[in-house]
């Protein structure tokens, strides 16, 4: 469990904020599509969307622990960027430095 520490004052005031980022990118994920016809496409959706709701939910337990999760920003960002949602993926790359450090 790697990540980067975040205070409980700064978790507190960021709290919302955190949140609010990570359940819109579990929303959006969650009315992605397969971009081509087939059983292995949605195969493949199915599998990357589910590996970026699951790096999501490690970003929230490390956060209710007072850190930014490596490993579960590495997940969500890797599944987004496959999924071709770019502008998500830099949006929770940004939780890394949410307290401004």
């Amino acid at each position: 469990m790697t990540g980067k520490a975040i205070s409980s004052d700064d978790r507190a005031r960021l709290d919302p904020v955190f949140m609010q980022v990570v359940l819109d990118v579990q929303a959006q994920l969650q009315q992605t599509a397969p971009t081509q016809p087939g059983n292995l496409a949605a195969m493949f959706h199915k599998e990357t969307m589910s590996d970026g709701l699951q790096g999501c939910a490690m970003l929230i337990a490390g956060w209710n622990q007072g850190r930014v999760d490596d490993a579960g920003m590495a997940r969500a960002v890797k599944a987004l960027r496959a999924l071709e949602l770019p502008e998500l993926a830099d949006r929770v790359e940004k939780l890394r430095d949410i307290d401004g450090m």
